[in-house]
């Protein structure tokens, strides 16, 4: 027998077109690299958490576990935070002074309480949406300075807590206060002083129903009483859509948004974080 024939590499036994495939046996020190990597799981395996059962995972003999590390470094946090937090909590958001430490911090947490806490109703940029009032701009029921966005997150709006923002719209029409006819004439009216597209005859007979029923809270020119929970009818911002379908709904059946007593919930150094946060955005006054 020849070198040449004892040299010569077993194949596998596949062939494709005359090609055969040999069976080169792998190389030892990537052999024995698989082998240290099995061995290296099975250890950490037993080492650390991994196993998912019934109701957890095995706890692994090291006893490591993720969320007391997340747990640990927070508490290290709020240890370096103390001081200014508590500052926070015992200031007059009003004289908190742009630039300062106190409020430098309340705009950071303040912008963390809002992502955790109103952004899924008041939208990550505060733009609001249907129903939830966007805080970029100046149109602002309760008030927009720093101490009554302060006192709004704190209580809250027509909630059941005693010191809650509340007011409350009459069903005009479901609790049969007004006709339907009552109501076109009205809604006729609304759109005539928001300046849309409306019925002339209607509005002039509605601007009656109105002063009659509307104008104690609205005002006589339908701009609205903020501290009354009253919007303004004679801009172009509406919280549930100005037109005339809209507007209809809201006179018959009403509305009656609510917002939690954040205060509940907060801490009053997250309170008035948050307030400093929404004030800072550039809307209120």
């Amino acid at each position: 027998m020849s070198n040449q024939d004892k040299n010569q590499v077993e194949t596998t036994g596949h062939s494709w077109d005359g090609i055969e495939e040999y069976n080169n046996p792998l190389p030892r020190w990537w052999l024995w690299t698989f082998y240290l990597t099995i061995i290296w799981g099975i250890g950490y395996t037993i080492a650390y958490p991994a196993w998912p059962l019934a109701k957890q995972a095995t706890a692994g003999l090291l006893g490591y576990s993720t969320r007391a590390e997340v747990v640990e470094k927070i508490a290290s946090f709020e240890e370096m935070n103390a001081a200014v937090e508590a500052e926070l909590a015992a200031a007059d958001v009003t004289e908190v002074a742009v630039g300062t430490d106190v409020h430098n911090y309340a705009i950071n947490a303040g912008a963390a309480v809002f992502r955790a806490n109103c952004s899924q109703c008041h939208g990550s940029g505060a733009a609001g949406n249907v129903g939830y009032p966007n805080l970029l701009d100046n149109d602002w029921l309760w008030g927009g300075t720093v101490d009554e966005i302060a006192y709004t997150i704190q209580h809250g709006v027509r909630n059941e807590t005693d010191d809650s923002r509340y007011s409350e719209m009459p069903k005009f029409g479901a609790d049969e206060l007004l006709e339907d006819e009552q109501i076109t004439q009205v809604v006729e009216h609304v759109l005539a002083i928001s300046g849309q597209e409306h019925d002339a005859a209607l509005a002039a007979e509605g601007a009656v129903v109105f002063e009659e029923n509307c104008a104690a809270c609205h005002g006589e020119d339908g701009t609205g009483d903020i501290y009354q929970g009253a919007p303004d009818l004679a801009d172009a911002i509406w919280l549930y859509g100005g037109d005339r379908e809209t507007i209809t709904d809201s006179v018959y059946n009403a509305r009656f948004g609510v917002m939690p007593a954040w205060g509940e919930r907060l801490s009053q150094a997250e309170v008035n974080a948050a307030a400093l946060y929404v004030h800072n955005l550039g809307g209120g006054e």
